[in-house]
């Protein structure tokens, strides 16, 4: 089951609710009881990363896994050159 954010409009009260998608939100804060709670929008709780993460574990005996997470000396990024010094014509 997700957890869904809520906040109260008239006190601003934060709260977490963990609930089915099919329940319906809550419309009353616990906080200062007054009717105009709203769900917020929230990043999810969890990053797919690391050795392991493979496109699909389900794949036919021929097909080639891809890791989604990359390999760690591939991934890495390359260094940027350094900047050119500035010259000075006086």
């Amino acid at each position: 089951m997700p957890i869904y954010e809520f906040e109260c409009s008239s006190c601003g009260h934060r709260f977490d609710r963990l609930q089915k998608m099919s329940d319906p939100d809550p419309t009353v804060c616990p906080a200062c009881d007054v009717a105009e709670v709203k769900r917020r929008l929230s990043a999810p709780g969890f990053r797919l990363a690391g050795s392991g993460w493979y496109e699909t574990d389900f794949k036919k005996d021929g097909d080639k896994k891809r890791n989604l997470a990359g390999d760690s000396a591939a991934s890495a990024p390359a260094p940027a050159p350094a900047p050119a010094p500035a010259s000075s014509d006086s």
